[in-house]
């Protein structure tokens, strides 16, 4: 064989396993980046319905107050007559502030 040629050959040996650790090294990359991905995803995901499960009973006691489950506690009687006592301790403040 000549020379040359197996210089030639060894320097092209040389640049193939050099290129087979870079592209090795790429894909070792690549996949560390989808399995962070996944993980990333998966972390959102799960703080989503997690903050779901802690808010559903504020969730359920607003519902029930918008369809009225809550009507005992505000009948119109109480609220009238809250009303008129907030109205009257206003009224009073102002009298006293107006002292002529």
């Amino acid at each position: 064989m000549d020379p040359e040629l197996k210089q030639l050959l060894e320097e092209n040996i040389k640049l193939s396993k050099e290129n087979n650790e870079i592209l090795n090294s790429l894909i070792r990359t690549n996949k560390r980046k989808k399995i962070i991905q996944y993980i990333y995803w998966g972390l959102i995901i799960l703080v989503t319905f997690g903050s779901l499960f802690f808010i559903q009973p504020l969730i359920g006691s607003l519902t029930s107050l918008y369809t009225g489950g809550a009507s005992d506690l505000l009948n119109q009687d109480s609220v009238k007559s809250n009303v008129g006592n907030s109205s009257q301790q206003v009224q009073d403040l102002l009298n006293k502030l107006n002292v002529k």
